[in-house]
């Protein structure tokens, strides 16, 4: 017998050829016709494609599903999804007691001739787990980064075929099983995914943010993204020309700090001259460190704080970048030249300013401000308390060395740092860590800490270990 964790693209066509109730169609518009062929030279195919098409021509596809004004979107990977799926269950109906049916679709654009664009595109499935049961649904976004087209023609053709066999042989256990099975015989250095959303009536127990985190993790991305109902989003499309707000942080819990942060911050940068309300995306970032705890990452932790932050109407971007001038070039990518805010607390902005921060890079400290900072960017920089001495300490008395002093006038100079006025200085005590510390040896002035909403949201969802007291005597 194969051993199912060796199976090569090949035999995994194989076995869902031979598996003999799934039985549905592929469709592919794009660049991508790759994932049908698999199936085809695999051999039995009868057995399991009703149909295959690619409409390739763009008047073809709006025909078939419907006017379109992007071609290459989430939005025309549903259509598709749903136009095939209702077609293959209605000329099919006599079949619907034996037979599981799928629609699998892609949009895809790969590498062009002149070599000026990204690769990337939208996969999807939509699948019965059992005959004549709702359908469920599997949505995720690629970046290919293969030299050539054939090659990421072809890395699509494997991603394809693993979808297809991780969707009816590993959805039933373990999901880090799962995730890393989309990605076998694909390399990171091949195809990037950095959205991945499952859903449907066999799948209600599944929390997609928790697959969002295991994308990070496994290195699959660098970073996800969800909104405040847990909906996961695709980087790219969600901030495409937005003026984004950026605060990091543990957010374990969020303090009156972090909502003080905000809301001078957003006040200041809305006073941009090219800043425009409705554009703004307030974005709150958690880093793999900042939810790691002696070396691990608690699923349940981490959804806390998702909880919290939804629970406040953020949007949520989980990252791997552990320095501010990589997530700032990351996002750069998508903001495409609108003004983006960075909100720090002080000594953080002494990371920023240290040069053995960037000993991996052959430019140093240059070379990380000129691809972060050089941008289209601005620091808002949060007061503290002085660490020594106890006193106010703001951008004003910021310490940095003598031979970095012409660097910060020039952010000073060229509008990329700013101090945050209008502070409340009585929140300046306010730790997250003392917060929690609170919370967990059930020290009530811990609610003087946080705003009214969020220690309602705390107590409802019982989140970071708080218990109820009409339940205490049940433990």
């Amino acid at each position: 017998m194969i051993d199912q964790r060796r199976l090569t693209t090949e035999e995994k066509a194989l076995k869902i050829n031979l598996t003999p109730d799934v039985y549905g169609s592929f469709s592919e518009i794009g660049a991508g016709q790759e994932v049908a062929a698999n199936f085809f030279k695999a051999g039995g195919s009868s057995g399991t494609i009703a149909f295959s098409h690619s409409a390739y021509d763009m008047q073809v596809s709006d025909a078939i599903y419907g006017k379109a004004k992007r071609y290459v979107c989430e939005e025309r990977l549903i259509q598709m999804l749903d136009k095939e799926y209702e077609t293959l269950t209605d000329n099919l109906s006599h079949r619907a007691e034996n037979t599981r049916f799928f629609s699998f679709s892609n949009t895809v654009e790969s590498l062009n001739y002149h070599k000026t664009n990204q690769g990337q595109g939208w996969v999807g499935l939509k699948f019965q787990i059992r005959a004549n049961s709702k359908p469920n649904s599997i949505v995720l976004h690629v970046n290919m980064h293969d030299h050539s087209n054939k090659a990421q023609q072809e890395a699509l053709g494997i991603l394809g075929v693993n979808l297809m066999h991780a969707a009816y042989f590993k959805l039933d256990g373990d999901l880090d099983e799962f995730v890393t099975s989309l990605v076998h015989r694909l390399p990171r250095e091949r195809i990037e995914i950095d959205m991945l959303r499952i859903e449907g009536p066999d799948f209600e127990h599944i929390d997609n943010r928790i697959l969002a985190l295991k994308l990070v993790k496994k290195g699959l991305t660098e970073a996800t993204m969800f909104d405040q109902t847990g909906m996961v989003l695709q980087p790219a499309t969600a901030l495409y020309k937005k003026n984004v707000l950026l605060i990091r942080g543990r957010f374990r819990p969020v303090t009156k700090v972090h909502i003080d942060m905000l809301s001078i911050a957003r006040e200041q940068f809305l006073t941009e001259e090219e800043v425009k309300q409705k554009s703004v995306v307030e974005v709150f970032e958690l880093t793999l460190k900042d939810l790691t705890a002696d070396g691990k990452i608690s699923d349940k932790d981490f959804i806390d704080r998702a909880e919290l932050l939804g629970a406040l109407g953020h949007t949520v971007i989980i990252s791997n970048y552990l320095k501010y001038y990589k997530m700032v070039d990351y996002l750069c990518n998508f903001t495409r030249g609108k003004k983006m805010g960075v909100i720090l607390g002080i000594y953080n902005l002494h990371v920023v300013f240290d040069p053995r921060y960037y000993d991996n890079l052959n430019g140093g400290l240059l070379e990380a401000f000129g691809r972060g900072f050089g941008r289209n960017v601005k620091l808002y920089v949060y007061p503290a308390r002085d660490v020594e001495t106890g006193e106010l300490y703001t951008l004003n008395e910021f310490r940095v060395n003598q031979n970095l002093i012409g660097l910060l006038q020039f952010m000073k100079d060229n509008n990329k740092i700013e101090a945050l006025n209008n502070f409340d200085e009585s929140l300046l005590h306010i730790l997250s860590d003392d917060v929690l510390a609170k919370i967990n040896a059930n020290v009530t002035t811990w609610e003087d800490d946080v705003p009214e909403h969020v220690a309602k949201a705390i107590k409802f969802m019982e989140l970071f270990g708080y218990e109820r007291e009409d339940l205490k005597s049940f433990s």
